[in-house]
């Protein structure tokens, strides 16, 4: 298992730290389009169409399914990270958070990262370069949200 606890409140973890069920303990940011997001909401097509009101993400009672690929390339949007930041001030103060992705190694610790220096004041929050510097767990972000962040990180909040 795949599981990396950063704070009493806040862990990530890869697919087999998934719970799509309800977690009656924890809040979940599902990190995957494969198979979260489409599990979800129960497409069966490629994708959904950029205008669907869930394209980037779908919120549920405790869960945000993110429609979030990790390509070489950056495809992301800032409006995923932003509803990434906005789902964790949601939470109560005490409720803990977990996030996956497929591997546990890009997107769920960029978005542990992203929380710890923007909301938890954990790491530097003048640029990802330096939180990323500062991030005391194993990281392996790939080129594309890494480029993302890097050139987006000022306008995340």
């Amino acid at each position: 298992m795949t599981f990396t606890k950063v704070t009493d409140r806040l862990s990530y973890g890869g697919l087999d730290t998934c719970c799509r069920k309800a977690a009656h303990d924890r809040a979940i940011i599902h990190a995957c389009k494969e198979p979260c997001h489409r599990a979800a909401l129960g497409y069966a097509q490629k994708s959904l169409p950029r205008t669907h009101a869930a394209y980037l993400a779908h919120e549920t009672p405790g869960h945000l399914y993110l429609n979030m690929i990790d390509p070489p390339l950056p495809l992301f949007q800032l409006d995923s990270f932003r509803r990434v930041l906005a789902f964790y001030d949601s939470l109560q103060p005490d409720q803990p958070l977990h996030i996956h992705c497929n591997q546990g190694r890009s997107r769920a610790p960029s978005l542990a990262l992203l929380i710890m220096a923007k909301r938890l004041g954990l790491l530097p929050a003048e640029s990802y370069r330096a939180a990323r510097a500062a991030f005391p767990h194993p990281y392996a972000p790939g080129e594309g949200i890494a480029q993302f962040l890097t050139l987006n990180w000022t306008d995340i909040s």
